[in-house]
């Protein structure tokens, strides 16, 4: 059963098939119970006007002997208020529904065939009559009866009349219920036989239209699943021209695919980069270890702890650019950028740091956001012909950490490229000078996690000017305040 709906379509035709279904039942009951009610309905009326019709001549004084009572074939019957049947139909064999089951008359108690007795002036139903008047309270009940030896049931209507001579009498006349049952047995057929038809045309019409609307979809997923063997993040999936749900999927699985070829390719190009920065150091450092393997003596331990620690520098970059590409999120500390900002420029030649003097309050990562400012003050001293300014200030919502410094600045052209992970301008060049080219890329990934940005510009010594702009803590400040 899983394997037999487990595709959408097989889902989707027996939804919509057991929608119709219960729609069709619903639909087929409420018409059948308004047809037998309206069929009823107009039995019952049938029965009154035959039953008022006999009435009326009982309230003219027609005898019993003269009623004419064989109408239509319908059973009739004529009661007195002791429940005595004093006329019936001529052919009636057998009634039942009417409360009295007689279908012989009982004789006329006098010789013109009336019944005389002291009747009291309400009927049965509490209705007062005066003589010669029908009652206008209509009792209905259904039963049955043999008529010339065909039985049928019957809707059966009871109308009360008040004669002079022989008090309130009670008429009962029937109206047949073959067609009431005819007609919905006729509907009940029709609907057993249509409504699976129907039903069988809404699932073959429904399987056929969802075939139709997935097929583009079954297209994106061989598609798909051809780029997955291939490995080739390049191709993309067609767009159809139905401008509807499906085309916007397939367009967003080919931005998702550009996404995914770029990460890629980024990460290419982070592991290919990262392995020829390593492999100087290292490289580096083995030649020397093996020179003092073989001479002592020319040991230049100065350069193998400065290619250890750069080994060890680089190795914490990538460190922190692989937690940062994994999405790691900074921690929601409370961390004085100002203080920070003096802390990192302690011991550093030629650095001043000036603007607020008390707490400037951001909500992140401390370990992070200290390594931005070292790496924006290393880079700062780099280029620096002689002195290095670093400003921390609010600014309306933000906190701002500038450094300056009054070197030959950065081009334009370059001001976005300086950002990405292992650039270094020509001017930094040099393995000793220029670093592997990951700080100022690290920088703007913490900038980036926090919520913030760091952009260049010119400084007003006319050299670069590094400006890092982070959401202000409104709670610290305010407590600050």
């Amino acid at each position: 059963m899983s394997r037999l709906f487990g595709s959408v379509r097989a889902r989707a035709t027996l939804a919509a098939t057991l929608v119709v279904a219960v729609a069709l039942v619903a639909a087929g009951a409420a018409v059948l119970l308004s047809l037998r009610s309206n069929l009823l309905g107009e039995a019952g009326t049938q029965a009154e006007r035959s039953a008022r019709e006999v009435a009326t001549v009982l309230a003219v004084g027609t005898p019993y002997a003269d009623l004419s009572l064989d109408v239509d074939d319908r059973p009739v019957q004529v009661v007195d208020d002791d429940g005595v049947l004093v006329a019936a139909s001529e052919d009636l064999e057998r009634i039942s529904g009417t409360g009295v089951d007689a279908v012989q008359p009982q004789p006329a108690a006098s010789p013109g065939g009336e019944h005389d007795d002291d009747a009291d002036d309400d009927d049965d139903s509490g209705e007062s009559l005066e003589p010669g008047e029908i009652g206008g309270r209509i009792t209905v009940s259904d039963g049955s009866a043999t008529i010339d030896g065909d039985t049928e049931d019957y809707r059966f209507a009871a109308v009360p009349v008040k004669t002079d001579d022989r008090g309130t009498l009670t008429v009962y006349a029937g109206a047949p219920l073959s067609a009431e049952h005819g007609a919905v047995n006729t509907a009940l057929t029709v609907m057993l036989i249509g409504f699976p038809l129907l039903l069988a045309v809404v699932a073959w019409v429904t399987w056929l239209v969802t075939r139709r609307a997935l097929r583009p979809v079954e297209g994106i997923r061989r598609e798909m699943a051809a780029i997955t063997a291939s490995e080739d993040l390049a191709r993309r999936v067609p767009v159809p021209d139905t401008h509807d749900e499906v085309a916007r999927l397939v367009t967003t699985t080919n931005e998702t695919l550009a996404a995914l070829e770029s990460s890629v390719e980024r990460q290419r190009g982070f592991v290919a980069d990262a392995s020829h920065e390593l492999r100087s150091p290292i490289a580096s450092l083995r030649t020397q270890l093996e020179v003092a393997a073989a001479h002592p003596e020319l040991l230049d331990l100065d350069g193998a702890v400065a290619d250890t620690v750069r080994l060890q520098r680089l190795a914490a970059d990538l460190l922190l650019l692989a937690r940062l590409d994994a999405g790691e999120r900074p921690a929601e500390a409370r961390v004085d950028l100002a203080a920070l900002a003096r802390e990192a420029a302690e011991g550093r030649t030629g650095v001043r740091v000036r603007g607020a003097e008390g707490p400037v309050s951001v909500a992140g990562s401390r370990g992070q956001l200290e390594r931005v400012l070292a790496n924006l003050l290393d880079n700062a001293q780099r280029h620096a012909r002689s002195a290095v300014e670093v400003t921390v200030r609010r600014d309306g919502d933000a906190v701002v950490a500038a450094v300056a410094d009054d070197g030959d600045g950065v081009p334009a052209a370059d001001r976005e490229r300086i950002f990405e992970r292992f650039v270094r301008l020509d001017a930094a060049r040099s393995r000793d000078d220029g670093g592997a080219g990951l700080g100022l890329a690290i920088a703007r990934d913490v900038a980036v996690r926090h919520g913030g940005t760091l952009t260049v510009h010119d400084a007003p010594a006319g050299g670069a000017l590094f400006e890092l702009r982070l959401p202000g803590d409104r709670a610290g400040t305010a407590r600050d305040m």
